[in-house]
């Protein structure tokens, strides 16, 4: 193995894309990244929970918004906007959904999640 190993978004390894969802996988170092991006109008108890039949999003969330703003709210009551620049941890338990006109992008780099988010 060499020392240095790197992909692309553009290319990744798995793309998944429920309704207005496209998740982009790539696998490198024995770890797994993601860019998600959500359109406006993307909801996560629209889009995501008919795909995985949970009542609130069970899966822990690493990363960084580039671009657009997502409300999180937490089933323990807390809820926060996201928006570019922010960097963030989301426990499980919440739901979340996109404000505005502009997309949603953001880099997640929680290995479990970037492999499992959005699939059945």
């Amino acid at each position: 193995m060499t020392g240095i190993e790197n992909k692309s978004f553009d290319s990744p390894d798995e793309t998944r894309t429920p309704d207005k969802t496209t998740i982009a996988v790539v696998n490198l170092g024995g770890v797994s990244a993601a860019r998600m991006q959500f359109e406006s109008g993307w909801k996560w108890s629209e889009c995501i929970k008919p795909v995985v039949g949970t009542d609130s999003c069970q899966v822990r969330h690493v990363g960084t918004v580039q671009s657009g703003t997502l409300h999180v709210v937490h089933n323990d009551g807390s809820e926060a906007d996201l928006g570019p620049g922010d960097v963030y941890v989301i426990e499980p338990g919440h739901d979340a959904w996109v404000q505005g006109d502009e997309s949603f992008v953001a880099f997640e780099f929680e290995s479990k999640t970037a492999q499992e988010y959005a699939s059945s």
